[in-house]
């Protein structure tokens, strides 16, 4: 990126100039030849595909029932990752002893892959939504907690040192000053962490036993219908683009609203 920032008109721009050119690569990809037709359909293919699925089933359910199973799956372990990464987080920031005793344990667990859990997830839980959401958990929960640590760890001593002579308690001290410290590095943690945890999201549903966009991804390949695997491809990362839009309108929000004036 330049040092002259792009407007937003530019932005939207390129961001339709790269969608039109990788469509338009796609379908002379077709038109040419260069794949067979049964491996890469091409576009239009695959969109009426996908608006058929919203309306005729496909491995037992339609494109937003399936939806619907993945959006629960990626929700719950989105949560649980934010709900526990972010204030343990913040605590391994503040107080050594508990840094020194977690951080060797998660520094050798966080780099191995989410779909390696894939195995243990189905032996601890079966086939139900236990396992998709352990294996989402495991995708979100490393960046929402290497941030809030990062954010309480660069807290300024001057503010810690103020609050403890006002003789602030230390469940204040969290709540007052830590906390609203480090929202910018939290929201950074959540934003990473629900994109990590939707790309998780074929991975943790190759071990349920029906409903959900990896799950429909894998009955398509199974049974070679690659519009099929195409058109969920595609929606998934429609929606992935739609959640990381969201965070990032509320980011923006908060961000905005901590300025004084």
């Amino acid at each position: 990126m330049s040092a002259r920032q792009a407007s937003p008109a530019q932005l939207r721009l390129y961001t339709v100039a790269g969608f039109a050119t990788f469509m338009g690569v796609w379908y002379l990809a077709g038109v040419l030849g260069l794949t067979p037709a049964r491996f890469l359909p091409m576009p239009h293919e695959v969109v009426l595909r996908g608006w058929q699925l919203l309306f005729e089933p496909f491995a037992g359910l339609r494109l937003g029932e399936h939806l619907q199973s993945s959006l629960k799956r990626y929700g719950w372990g989105f949560f649980l990752a934010a709900a526990i990464g972010v204030p343990l987080g913040l605590m391994m920031g503040r107080i050594r002893w508990l840094d020194r005793l977690v951080s060797p344990l998660f520094d050798a667990v966080r780099f191995v892959a989410p779909v390696a859990w894939v195995p243990f997830a189905a032996l601890w839980f079966g086939t139900g939504i236990g396992g998709p959401i352990l294996i989402i958990f495991t995708g979100a929960f490393p960046p929402c907690l290497i941030n809030a640590y990062r954010g309480a760890r660069g807290i300024e001593p001057r503010f810690i040192e103020a609050a403890e002579m006002l003789g602030v308690r230390p469940w204040s001290m969290f709540t007052q000053v830590v906390f609203p410290a480090c929202v910018p590095s939290i929201i950074a943690g959540l934003r990473i962490g629900a994109g990590l945890g939707w790309l998780s999201l074929v991975g943790a549903e190759l071990i349920v036993a029906s409903g959900g966009m990896g799950y429909l991804i894998v009955k398509g390949q199974s049974a070679i219908a690659t519009d099929i695997v195409m058109a969920g491809m595609l929606s998934i990362g429609a929606v992935g683009a739609l959640i990381d839009i969201v965070l990032r309108r509320i980011e923006a929000f908060l961000l905005r609203h901590r300025q004084p004036g």
